[in-house]
């Protein structure tokens, strides 16, 4: 996202805690200040998943929003954080989704993600995002930063410099963490 098309992480705080303290317009003027961003993030979660997915970008943003919506003790504080929470909020969605579906098949075929889309990710095979989903709750059991890192930089689409801020370390911090998030992630789904 460039600096231009990006909105100013203030205009977004500033209605993010309107939002926040219950001001509607504030919750109007924020979706039309991020919705480009929220498809942009739902495009690259749905170009994760594998062949003959049903969810749509427009779908995934839309029960996305009324998920963020629906968390009323949330305490917005970035622009950064919003799209982190976003971003996790898009995981829980497809996941539900996925599980659905698997239900539905009665436990075959899962829907295939790829972590190769992620910023600086290297060659990490589709993968189920079930498996995904237990590798990174076995990885948050045993290093929640680490699982947080991977929410920011996989699904929110965040550069290290941005996880950065959102986690309140060093870069360096966060490109050796990362490092090591993506090996303990290849090692459990077995890429």
């Amino acid at each position: 996202m460039t600096a231009q098309a990006s909105p100013t992480g203030e205009s977004v705080t500033g209605l993010l805690r309107a939002w926040n303290a219950g001001d509607a317009q504030a919750s109007d003027s924020l979706v039309r200040l991020v919705y480009a961003e929220l498809r942009r993030q739902a495009r690259l979660a749905l170009r994760r998943e594998g062949e003959g997915h049903t969810l749509q970008p427009t779908a995934l943003v839309h029960e996305a929003w009324l998920r963020l919506g629906d968390q009323h003790d949330a305490r917005w504080e970035s622009r950064s954080q919003f799209f982190a929470i976003a971003a996790q909020t898009m995981r829980r969605v497809l996941l539900d989704h996925a599980r659905a579906r698997r239900a539905r098949k009665r436990g075959g075929g899962a829907v295939q993600v790829s972590l190769a889309g992620a910023p600086a990710a290297d060659a990490l095979d589709a993968v189920d995002v079930i498996a995904l989903d237990d590798a990174l709750a076995q990885l948050a059991a045993l290093d929640p930063q680490k699982a947080r890192l991977v929410d920011l930089r996989y699904f929110a689409g965040l550069s290290i410099p941005e996880a950065a801020e959102v986690l309140g370390v060093s870069t360096a911090t966060v490109g050796r963490e990362w490092a090591v998030a993506r090996m303990f992630l290849r090692r459990e789904l077995g890429a």
